[in-house]
């Protein structure tokens, strides 16, 4: 299995990081502070910053401890899952950057970012560009360029890697809740998901606990994502089911497929996404070819286009409204 849209690092040196990224991932929400700023100490402290302001000891994706702001006011995200959680606890960043594989903000967030300075694109961040927006809080994302980690922090020390290779949307958004001092609110944030995507699943009326098959086309052929993918997640909190090759745990996805395989992306129903122009067209030229006629999902009029800037990244509150949209005006007939 491969990542879901970011290149990691190879499978030796991936396996030490995951097993310590884990734990420092569950150390980010341990202890958090509540947003009236509580006084457990479990994984941060409230100290008086250098310049005045209150600041908070709190650790981040890695297990760093890190200082910042009790109350941010300059935010920087860095990746368009930073974007969306930020916004989701209404907030408004001063920079952010390009979408998953776009050279634009992503669409689903446009109304929402319109007068915000771009900065680069995934986690490419431009210096100049940042040291401009003047951040007293930078959300690296799963940053792993310790070169670039370094020139963010001479930036400010408080410079975040928010999410760990194997954490979900869930877990990263409560460590950038805790960052936030909003953990009461992304708690509620959360709460009102689950109670939405549970809702819009029972009322699925025929489609209700359907098979559904979530895969992203590339320029060598399709790729099926695991359970714990973002809009897998999103599914199965849907009380919707994965086809039986695809039932399996991780947040990853398969390696490209050959046609001779394409069946193993079957199901009740299909949502196809891609992220680059190559993987749009590899899908348009394939739908044309029996094998993909012959799938039981196409000969239903079951597969359905989705927009992978949302269905094939790590996800968040935001994108998850559109999984949850998307499903239904599909399978609510």
């Amino acid at each position: 299995m491969t990542s879901t849209h970011r290149p990691l690092l190879p499978a030796s040196r991936r396996a030490a990081q995951v097993l310590a990224a884990v734990g420092a991932a569950a150390l980010l929400v341990t202890g958090c502070g509540s947003d009236n700023g509580s006084d457990d100490k479990g994984s941060e402290s409230t100290s008086q910053g250098a310049g005045g302001g209150q600041t908070r000891e709190i650790k981040d994706a890695t297990g760093k401890l890190v200082k910042v702001p009790a109350q941010p006011k300059r935010i920087v995200t860095l990746t368009q899952e930073d974007l969306d959680a930020v916004l989701a606890l209404g907030l408004k960043p001063v920079g952010i950057t390009n979408g998953q594989g776009l050279s634009k903000p992503p669409a689903y967030l446009e109304d929402k970012v319109k007068d915000i300075k771009v900065v680069g694109n995934l986690l490419q961040p431009v210096m100049d560009k940042v040291i401009a927006a003047k951040p007293d809080l930078i959300l690296a994302g799963d940053m792993q360029d310790e070169q670039v980690l370094k020139q963010l922090r001479e930036i400010t020390p408080a410079t975040l890697v928010t999410m760990a290779p194997t954490d979900d949307w869930k877990l990263s958004f409560r460590g950038i809740g805790n960052a936030l001092n909003s953990m009461d609110k992304a708690n509620k944030v959360i709460a009102d998901y689950e109670a939405k995507a549970k809702k819009a699943g029972g009322e699925l009326g025929d489609n209700k606990g359907a098979e559904v098959s979530i895969v992203r086309w590339n320029p060598d052929g399709p790729s099926w994502m695991e359970k714990k993918q973002f809009a897998s997640g999103v599914a199965l909190d849907m009380g919707l089911k994965r086809p039986k090759v695809q039932d399996k745990d991780g947040n990853a996805h398969t390696p490209a497929l050959s046609l001779e395989k394409i069946n193993e992306i079957d199901g009740d129903w299909l949502f196809l996404s891609t992220l680059t122009s190559d993987g749009e067209k590899a899908l348009k030229d394939v739908q044309s070819k029996p094998a993909y006629k012959d799938l039981n999902a196409v000969k239903k009029d079951h597969a359905v286009t989705v927009n992978g800037s949302v269905w094939s990244t790590r996800g968040g509150p935001l994108a998850s409204q559109v999984v949850i949209d998307d499903i239904v005006k599909a399978l609510k007939k």
